[in-house]
């Protein structure tokens, strides 16, 4: 079995996994990092986004062995000192979540738009998201909470 060294959420492991074994898999079974979601398994929801290295990627889509070395970021490495993210506070305040299952991984990749586009007009954050699926909302609210996000995190934001 291959031995991979990987830094979660700041703590650094090596872990022995099966080649086939997925990112997702590690997290949640052998890391307890279990605030990402296994969705879809397929990579179609979004779900169970998580940064590599600074990106999102979705974690079901992304063998462990080839997070070897790699820095990986999920849900719950995002706050700190037990304060939230200023996203995750975003779509808290902004009631951008109702069964909240999806919510993980539209946070993750909201982040990475916002690194991509400070300041992103209400299309660009329509489309940054779309590889991450929700079917309670009607996605007003997390578009909102995205602005609201940005704003907090210290950036400008277009107004519509």
């Amino acid at each position: 079995m291959p031995r991979i060294a990987i830094t979660v959420d700041g703590i650094h492991y090596e872990e022995d996994v099966e080649p086939r074994l997925l990112l997702v898999h590690l997290l949640r079974e052998r890391l307890g990092r279990t605030g990402t979601p296994v969705g879809c398994d397929t990579s179609n929801c979004g779900a169970c986004t998580v940064m590599l290295d600074g990106k999102s990627v979705k974690s079901c889509s992304v063998l462990a062995v080839q997070a070897d070395g790699c820095d990986v970021v999920t849900i719950q490495g995002l706050g700190a000192n037990g304060a939230m993210h200023p996203m995750q506070r975003a779509f808290h305040e902004e009631h951008a979540l109702q069964c909240g299952f999806c919510t993980p991984g539209m946070v993750m990749a909201a982040i990475d738009l916002l690194r991509d586009d400070p300041d992103p007009s209400e299309e660009t954050i329509r489309q940054g998201l779309e590889g991450n699926l929700c079917r309670c909302t009607g996605y007003c609210n997390i578009v909102r909470a995205v602005r609201r996000g940005a704003q907090e995190m210290g950036q400008a934001v277009r107004t519509p």
